[in-house]
């Protein structure tokens, strides 16, 4: 045998047996707990079932103690937001009779992780409670659960922050754009709730806006519906010369999610204000649905993951955006291809004025100080490398849309409307 034929087998040999400690090391970082979800857990209550929440203002809760990790998990899975998901907060008890004078559950909600209850108000507002800890179960291929790996996409949840949507709504009031108002709460079990309270009773949650509805919450005047984009797809229809969207402040909203690094922004996410104003229909963009903003990707499975060659779409929260055509969606190419470039700059501009660096320091003082003094000098810091460079971002990201051109099907949510071509190409199509 060769010296050659010799090398090349201890390379294999090597590779074989760094392959086998890789796999056992994967395994041995999923194996902290077979659980796929758990609710909330109350601090200094030893039995829940008998407390009197009606007697308390507050809670001390922690959002989930689901992420506990050893040195292999941490290797394996990276830190990500672990310290925040377990670190207790004060958090307001709610009651569904009392909230604006008295709530109604109209249905149950919430997507894959989710769990969520609509509610409507005595004025027809409609909110919404969404969970903040999640249930993945649905995520999970079976292939995942054949092999035993179900604790990757479990653990892949505290990558996301339990908090991130409370901060990404204060930013977006201090940047001018409409949010879903959002507020931690703790729910408990209560008559209220009826067929929902073994499932959603004694849980943290957000309590927000409904990005549709007949009453309008919003700041906007002349607002005679909030709507889904497939509702504004219809309305294009009926009036197509009549309807157009803000796209100013649709720009500004997608470059806010560049710099605060939501990368999951697809079609069903996004509400819109309809304006009427001089026989003209204005329809201004509500994003919803803040879960990923921050998204924290670190460890060995994640950082593979999210490359470019993997899952595209699951670009991390870093100092730089390293592949901007991961964060473009068919909705920019529905709403925003051939738009000049100007606009774009234009708008990165104003962010940077509007979210300056007091501006984005005092933000912090929205989340309870236990929770900003974990991670929010980190999350600031790139915020502000971010913001600083939005105008070339802003540039690459009109540039990506461009480059993927009219959409060839319909958009998520529309896929059951009849509309034609030019509609389904893009929302100015029709007019062209």
């Amino acid at each position: 045998m060769s010296i050659h034929t010799k090398l090349i087998k201890k390379l294999f040999i090597l590779i074989i047996i760094g392959l086998i400690i890789f796999i056992g090391l994967t395994y041995w970082s999923t194996s902290s707990t077979d659980k796929t979800f758990k609710k909330s857990e109350l601090i200094n209550f030893d039995n829940v079932d008998a407390v009197d929440f009606s007697t308390i203002d507050t809670v001390l809760v922690a959002a989930s103690a689901l992420y506990k990790a050893d040195d292999i998990k941490l290797l394996f899975q990276g830190e990500q937001y672990r310290k925040a998901w377990a670190t207790p907060i004060k958090a307001p008890v709610l009651f569904l009779d009392s909230l604006f004078g008295g709530v109604k559950i109209t249905k149950e909600g919430g997507g894959k992780q989710t769990h969520s209850l609509k509610l409507k108000t005595k004025n027809n507002t409609e909110l919404t409670l969404r969970s903040i800890n999640k249930d993945p179960e649905q995520l999970i291929p079976e292939l995942a659960k054949t092999l035993g790996l179900e604790n990757i996409i479990v653990d892949g949840i505290s990558a996301q922050h339990p908090y991130g949507v409370i901060l990404a709504a204060q930013l977006a009031n201090k940047a001018d754009i409409i949010n879903t108002k959002p507020k931690v709460v703790f729910v408990p079990k209560q008559r209220q709730l009826g067929q929902y309270n073994d499932k959603y009773g004694n849980r943290l949650f957000l309590l927000e806006y409904e990005t549709e509805g007949e009453t309008n919450w919003t700041a906007l005047q002349n607002v005679i519906s909030l709507i889904d984009t497939d509702d504004l797809q219809e309305l294009k229809l009926k009036h197509p010369n009549t309807v157009s969207i803000n796209k100013p402040a649709l720009i500004r909203a997608r470059l806010f999610d560049l710099i605060i690094g939501d990368w999951d922004r697809h079609t069903k996410q996004w509400g819109w204000a309809i304006q009427y104003i001089n026989e003209q229909y204005i329809a201004n963009p509500i994003a919803g649905d803040r879960d990923n903003a921050f998204i924290n990707l670190e460890g060995i499975i994640p950082t593979l993951l999210s490359n470019e060659n993997i899952v595209k779409e699951l670009r991390p929260f870093d100092n730089e955006i390293d592949f901007m055509p991961g964060l473009v969606y068919p909705f920019d190419q529905y709403f925003l291809l051939n738009t000049d470039v100007s606009m774009f700059i234009e708008q990165a501009q104003k962010l940077q004025l509007l979210l300056n660096d007091s501006v984005l320091e005092d933000a912090l003082s929205v989340w309870p100080k236990q929770i900003s003094d974990i991670d929010g000098e980190e999350i600031i810091n790139k915020i502000k490398s971010r913001r600083d460079n939005l105008v070339g971002y802003s540039k690459a990201f009109k540039t990506s849309i461009d480059k993927k051109g009219k959409l060839q099907e319909n958009l998520k949510g529309s896929e059951d409307l009849n509309i034609p071509l030019k509609l389904k190409a893009c929302f100015e199509c029709l007019n062209n």
